[in-house]
């Protein structure tokens, strides 16, 4: 229709010249109605009136002005139809997801990105190294040597932006939904069942890393309810979520401190920028110490006031970040979080977990409570086992974890039953190895944050950074 009216209303310049059009002569006598027509053709009798020369002017240029106006008077309605599909394309063109996430999250991350291009982390400069000045930090950038190795791993890279991904979104929601008066089992389950559906889990191919930390208050990490466990979240609690995702072994492991009393918000924050200093300072080339140094530097300057008492944030100092590798999320390096430790250095495509813990307590943590965290020893050589139940029990782990980390209740709804002989002979001979709650003194408070790196070739990708943290 739009297109009709135009050919319609399109007047030469003859016409013009000659006074032979009889639509301008409607418009001498008040017969046309229209007010867009009335105008455009005031205007061309206006022209010709004053001697335009309109034989001279070209007819193409006219009729593409008079095109304009009707465009713009008839509400840009094809240029609103053009924007609507170029943005269609846009999102088939694998560059961005071709589905929106639901609420709660229930599609696999693998259908948001058919195409396998996954989300990058953030990218930053390898910090600098003892001995290596900031200008070869910055060509690793555009040395097309290291581009070329970088291109070499991309499917790695893209494996573990996979599960990078899945947890983001699972963290995202999770940090809405988790509310004092839940219980912690109810809140693991939670977490467990949205992050399965996002990784879209697939035996050893793809599923959680290791079970879901929920400590709370003086416990710093590795607890996780067992079945019957009727522990509630309370209001002044102050809850770590540390949980893992994988795709082929590639590992995330990254976590967050959720407080809702706003008194421990210093606390929190004094932990969370302990984390960012300790991810600025990595890079290839630098000293594991020389990270730690520059934790425990901002971890001491914050402090926080605790019912009229100021305590100094502490970083907890046998607590330590560490490398990760395939299938191993320790995979031998440590990164420790207090000045002083190994002088290794760390290496172009090594994966880092950045974590820091700070404590209003000793800053010192030791085993304590029931043990949920429990994970095959990676190193351990083949050892006979008598116990039939023990031999079962060993199958049922490597089918459904391998050497990843898993808990009572993995082994339970994994069909395990009566298997708590079995898991003790296990530890016992060293070819299972029990990881127990990790607590400081009772009645303080402790936090934490932690996020994945990748030490690439020509720079730092935080694999697992998003936009809470």
């Amino acid at each position: 229709m739009a297109a009709l009216k135009k050919d319609e209303e399109l007047i030469t310049n003859d016409s013009v010249e000659n006074g032979e059009d009889e639509e301008l002569d409607a418009v001498e006598e008040g017969e046309t109605k229209d007010p867009a027509k009335k105008k455009k053709k005031k205007k061309k009798k206006k022209k010709a009136e004053n001697g335009a020369n309109a034989e001279n002017e070209p007819t193409a240029v006219t009729n593409a002005l008079e095109k304009i106006e009707l465009a713009v008077e008839d509400g840009g309605a094809e240029g609103d139809e053009k924007k609507k599909k170029k943005k269609k394309n846009k999102n088939k063109s694998g560059k961005g997801p071709v589905k929106e996430q639901t609420n709660p999250p229930t599609i696999p991350i693998a259908e948001l990105y058919p195409d396998g291009n996954f989300p990058e982390g953030q990218i930053t400069e390898h910090g600098p190294a003892e001995g290596i000045d900031e200008r070869t930090a910055k060509e690793r950038f555009s040395s097309e040597e290291k581009r070329a190795l970088d291109r070499l791993h991309q499917d790695i890279y893209q494996e573990i932006r996979h599960a990078a991904e899945a947890h983001r979104q699972t963290r995202k929601y999770m940090r809405d939904w988790i509310k004092p008066g839940m219980t912690m089992i109810q809140i693991c389950e939670e977490l467990e069942s949205t992050a399965r559906r996002l990784i879209g889990e697939d035996g050893l191919k793809a599923g959680l890393a290791f079970p879901t930390g929920c400590s709370r208050n003086h416990c710093a990490a590795h607890y996780t309810p067992n079945t019957g466990d009727t522990t509630v979240l309370e209001y002044d609690d102050v809850v770590k979520i540390d949980f893992g995702t994988h795709i082929n072994g590639r590992i995330i492991d990254c976590a967050f401190t959720l407080s809702f009393n706003p008194r421990y918000d210093p606390l929190v924050k004094g932990v969370q920028e302990a984390t960012e200093a300790g991810i600025k300072a990595s890079g290839v080339d630098v000293r594991l110490c020389d990270v730690g140094a520059a934790v425990q530097e901002v971890m001491e300057s914050h402090e926080v006031e605790i019912d009229g008492q100021i305590y100094q944030v502490k970083p907890i100092r046998n607590l330590n970040g560490h490398s990760i590798g395939p299938y191993r999320i320790h995979a031998g390096k440590t990164v420790p979080i207090v000045k002083g430790g190994e002088t290794t250095r760390m290496e172009e495509n090594e994966f880092y977990a950045i974590e820091t813990f700070g404590s209003t307590g000793r800053g010192q943590v030791h085993d304590d409570m029931d043990c949920s965290h429990y994970m095959k020893n990676f190193d351990q050589q083949f050892v006979p086992l008598r116990l039939q139940s023990s031999k079962q029990l060993l199958n049922l782990i490597n089918k459904n974890f391998g050497t990843l980390a898993f808990c009572k209740r993995w082994l339970e709804r994994a069909g395990a039953s009566r298997y708590a002989m079995a898991l003790k002979d296990l530890c016992d001979k060293g070819v299972v190895d029990a990881y127990p709650p990790l607590c400081d003194i009772k009645g303080c408070y402790t936090a934490q944050f932690e996020h994945t790196i990748l030490l690439r070739p020509t720079c730092k990708e935080i694999i697992s950074r998003g936009d809470d943290y």
